[in-house]
């Protein structure tokens, strides 16, 4: 994980930068929001930033949204400063660490804020011939395009090639084709160049390059436009790209990997995506199974995900009980791995006793989960008429509203935990919370007073 580290290296902020080394970060300094930016211009990328909270914390996520970095910032200070914590949380850090530093609150906030530290874990033979085969082509440098349904686990797969090439000690970049507006992909692609276009205020250097020596993913490729596909498949064919409003190309040196949750022989078909660029990606092809497809996965992830949130939310590990896993077993997933994940991540959250149990094991409205094999049209009728039941003659922004405070108050006023629950930014959680509390309504605040992890 690259961490960039913000304020004069004094004291305890050199301290957390030794923790934050130890536990495998890679670690740059930036004396000033300035340096921080220009660093990020350059290419040198980040996968988190951690700033002093006496510098101006708001400059520097106003900065970073200015110019369309999406990186995570976490405020660090000394700990009777509950104030200054406060100030940076409204500012738009993420999460506050107080110092003098405490290791373990460091390596939880690197693994839950930067989402580095997910692991591969599967049992089912099914999936372990996925996995045999994604590290038998790791080592080579050919493309390769992972296909599975949403949630079923592609991007960790290519983390795991990435992890097993000879690339693995230089960057992994992701950048998600789906979730940028078309007329800026390019530029977050390829860079771009000082006045190339209305607030291009400074060279950019874009995925491509910042990926240099290493690995470059492309996630839900399929949601590319097709004009943009052109200029991609020229930089997978001739290893060179042109940075917008740039004069010369820049040869780049990187192994690009893709996934797609459609099937990109159908997007062909239907003139969406190009054939070339398809043979281009797919030298390899790596089908994930849905997880109803290897059922022998489920428990091994469900125990995982007990323990890693556990963990991350601070609470007492509690092992699954055996009516928990039968429970567990005979549900449906058809949010795969994800929907799991997110059950397990309830599931610790409203356990009490010394074991998870049955009890907890619930779907995010509140109801036992869906059995395996029931009839799919039986499962959205009943669904259906359970929502209707319970939503109507209310407003949309009234359900919404009450779902994010409920999760808010399950995660114990964590808000990083509660957008992963919710499955939307934090940005986007923080300004609801501004706008419910404008709005008069009562905000479970974080323990300790701050956004601790």
């Amino acid at each position: 994980m690259r961490l960039t580290i913000v304020g004069q290296l004094k004291g305890q902020l050199t301290a957390a930068t030794r923790i934050a080394m130890d536990r495998g970060a890679a670690v740059t300094h930036a004396e000033t929001i300035d340096q921080a930016m220009r660093s990020l211009r350059a290419g040198r990328g980040a996968d988190l930033i951690m700033i002093d909270v006496a510098l101006p914390v708001r400059e520097l996520t106003e900065a970073l949204k200015a110019e369309r970095f999406h990186v995570p910032v976490v405020a660090c200070g000394v700990d009777n400063d509950a104030r200054a914590a406060v100030a940076a949380i409204q500012s738009g850090a993420q999460e506050y660490i107080p110092l003098p530093p405490d290791p373990e609150l460091i390596a939880a906030v690197l693994a839950a804020v930067a989402d580095d530290a997910r692991d591969l874990v599967f049992r089912d033979p099914v999936m372990a011939s996925v996995v045999q085969l994604a590290t038998q082509v790791a080592a080579s440098s050919a493309s390769v395009l992972i296909t599975g349904e949403s949630g079923s686990g592609k991007e960790m797969l290519a983390r795991h090639i990435h992890a097993r090439s000879p690339r693995a000690a230089k960057p992994f970049v992701s950048v998600n084709c789906a979730a940028i507006p078309e007329q800026l992909l390019e530029s977050e692609l390829f860079g771009h160049e000082k006045g190339a276009f209305t607030g291009a205020s400074a060279r950019r250097i874009g995925k491509f390059e910042e990926a240099s020596g290493g690995t470059l993913l492309l996630d839900e490729i399929s949601e590319m436009d097709v004009r943009l596909q052109a200029k991609l498949l020229r930089a997978l064919q001739e290893r060179v790209i042109d940075r917008v409003g740039g004069a010369k190309p820049v040869p780049v040196d990187i192994r690009v990997l893709a996934t797609s949750n459609r099937v990109l022989a159908d997007e062909v078909r239907r003139g969406t995506f190009r054939e070339d660029l398809l043979y281009r990606l797919n030298v390899v092809t790596l089908k994930i199974p849905p997880l109803r497809q290897r059922p022998g996965d489920i428990l091994e992830l469900a125990t995982h995900f007990a323990k890693k949130y556990a963990q991350l939310n601070g609470v007492g590990m509690r092992p699954l009980s055996a009516s928990a896993r039968t429970e567990i077993v005979r549900c449906a997933f058809p949010g795969n791995v994800r929907e799991l994940e997110n059950m397990i991540h309830r599931a610790v959250l409203l356990a009490s006793g010394p074991e998870i149990g049955p009890e907890a094991i619930l779907s995010p409205e509140g109801a036992p989960m869906a059995p395996r094999g029931a009839d799919p049209a039986s499962r959205a009728a009943e669904a259906a008429e359970t929502i209707t039941r319970n939503f109507v003659g209310r407003t949309v922004a009234d359900v919404e509203r009450e779902l994010i405070l409920d999760t808010l108050g399950h995660t114990l006023g964590n808000r990083t935990h509660a957008a992963n629950i919710l499955g939307i930014s934090i940005r986007t959680l923080r300004n609801k919370l501004n706008q419910y509390d404008d709005e008069g309504f009562a905000i479970t605040p974080p323990q300790g007073g701050v956004a601790a992890a």
